[in-house]
């Protein structure tokens, strides 16, 4: 067996590729990076999300491919939830639950949960 391993990345799809990208960019802090084949990548530190939209094509996808509005993800924010809210607030972004304790990654924290464009789930979690 590996040494634990760690998440390098996951797929979304999205339905318009200027929309989310200036959502992930503004909001989210998302460096978007540039793959080979016309491809681009929401990258946060070490971990990003490829990104799936309109007319990409892939010789290797799973056998559902993933559409736009139907992924679930939590990110950690790097202050309290009080900041989270209020940079929500600032990017006019409306929270939909929280904020309230969740179980995370790394245990117990406050999250807020928010839509993209497509309205999958984001949620934001605040440790410690």
């Amino acid at each position: 067996m590996p040494r634990k391993l760690k998440l390098d990345h996951l797929v979304i799809a999205v339905s318009d590729w200027d929309r989310s990208t200036s959502f992930y960019r503004n909001v989210l802090g998302a460096d978007v990076v540039e793959l080979s084949r016309g491809r681009i990548a929401y990258r946060f530190g070490d971990q990003q999300l490829n990104v799936f939209g309109p007319d990409s094509k892939s010789s290797l996808v799973p056998a559902t491919p993933v559409t736009a509005g139907n992924s679930d993800l939590c990110f950690v924010w790097p202050g309290t939830v009080e900041d989270a809210v209020a940079h929500l607030a600032a990017c006019g972004v409306e929270i939909v639950e929280g904020p309230s304790t969740q179980d995370g990654a790394r245990g117990s924290g406050t999250s807020v949960y928010f839509f993209d464009p497509d309205q999958s789930l984001l949620e934001l979690i605040c440790y410690g």
